[in-house]
């Protein structure tokens, strides 16, 4: 995986923009210089007023910044007799020059506000951390999910897999982004150095992560993979203090184990799915003997499911736990006929299906409250992965082995009470 590195570096250095001091003084408000932004027509103008209008933008208060995003909402909004007019004319003259006029009318004017705000060095990080801030304010400010929309439909666009480099991290990884794995980890703490170490030096341990160009010292989601000798049936095992490294020449299945998106900024620009595919691949080039692609995964969703139906007493028998988690991950559905545990969803809607439950899988604190200790393997069967998709987007059919099946069958059902 060297090559991806290299390319990382050609592409940081193609995206690294640093013409200008981010100390651009200018004491005009922000609304104002995002006016005359609108209206710059020289590049060098345009990067001075950008990094101006950020840097207001960083020393603005929690007031000022909602203040901001309603002047985004309301007066860089699209004009809704503007686009009906030119709707009817493109309905009566459907030419280049009415459809390029209604183009122009359905985008508000602050797509354009952000996307000259990006040419300011280092924007694109600010512009995440922007969207955070924004996030925050929809739950007081619902109104502003019009701003939210368009910031998203623009960070996608600029987040596209074709720009995301992958890269391995290891122990000789900088520091300061070995400390940014330790602090985004989400699914299993990682508690010292030496722990980290575990996860990424052994040779039978691997962690990629995928960055962004401009923002090159930032992972946007990474995934810790273990090689081993059969599937696990826990993360006690996978984590072990005192595990024996299993031999290259041994190893059969790569166990995704943890992943973790890293940018709130990002929420709900998915990267898990390119990711997982992508690490699949690549091991299966760099390690001919793995057969088999697995996670170890939580099942998040679990005990609050059955303390709703009452079947928590129920559950206090292992082997009726084992059957209910089984029932869970396969029947129980949101309205909309999707799986309603979360992990379920991402993993489901990447073409896995559901391979084993295990019970005392996760015995740590987080283990027990989540899903008393029941964890899943969703497999990725690189063959069938385009056909368990199919069936989960059109029919809502989650793909699962026949025993997984068998277990959701046995599953006592509802409480009476």
């Amino acid at each position: 995986m060297a090559n991806t590195n290299t390319l990382g570096e050609i592409l940081t250095t193609l995206f690294d923009r640093r013409p200008f001091s981010r100390r651009v003084s200018d004491a005009r408000p922000i609304e104002e210089l995002c006016k005359v932004l609108l209206t710059e027509k020289t590049e060098a103008s345009g990067v001075q007023l950008a990094t101006a209008a950020l840097n207001r933008y960083r020393h603005l208060g929690p007031d000022e910044k909602v203040a901001f995003f309603n002047f985004l909402n309301t007066e860089m909004d699209v004009d809704a007799v503007l686009i009906g007019n030119a709707a009817t004319a493109y309905q009566l003259d459907k030419s280049a020059e009415n459809f390029v006029a209604l183009s122009r009318a359905c985008e508000p004017a602050r797509h354009e506000i952000f996307r000259r705000l990006n040419q300011a060095p280092g924007a694109t990080a600010e512009l995440v951390n922007m969207r955070v801030d924004l996030l925050s304010c929809l739950k007081d400010s619902p109104e502003l999910a019009r701003t939210d929309h368009d910031l998203v439909h623009l960070l996608r666009s600029w987040f596209n897999r074709g720009f995301l480099v992958l890269r391995q991290i290891t122990w000789d990884t900088p520091a300061s982004i070995l400390e940014k794995i330790i602090a985004y980890e989400a699914v299993h703490e990682i508690q010292t150095w030496d722990d980290l170490r575990r996860r990424l030096h052994p040779q039978d341990r691997r962690c990629f992560a995928f960055f962004h160009p401009a923002m090159p010292d930032e992972p946007l989601i990474f995934v810790e993979v273990a090689l081993t000798k059969g599937v696990p049936g826990s993360i006690q095992k996978v984590l072990a203090d005192t595990r024996e490294v299993t031999e290259e020449t041994e190893v059969d299945t790569a166990v995704f184990y943890s992943i973790s998106n890293c940018q709130d900024g990002l929420a709900g620009i998915s990267f898990g799915n390119s990711l997982i595919k992508q690490v699949a691949r690549d091991l299966a080039i760099d390690v001919p003997n793995l057969k088999t692609f697995v996670t170890l995964s939580p099942i998040p969703g679990l005990m609050r499911w059955l303390n709703d139906r009452g079947l928590t007493d129920a559950a206090s028998d292992a082997d009726n736990l084992k059957r209910l988690a089984a029932s869970y991950l396969l029947d129980a559905k949101k309205p909309d006929g999707k799986p309603l545990d979360p992990v379920a969803r991402f993993h489901l809607g990447n073409g896995a299906l559901v391979h084993a439950v295990h019970l005392e899988a996760d015995t740590s604190e987080n283990g027990q409250r989540q899903s008393g200790g029941v964890m899943v393997n969703y497999l990725y069967d690189l063959s069938k992965i385009s056909q368990n998709l199919q069936l989960f987007i059109n029919k809502k059919e989650v793909a699962a082995t026949s025993a997984v099946k068998t277990l959701a069958r046995q599953a006592p059902k509802k409480s009476a009470a």
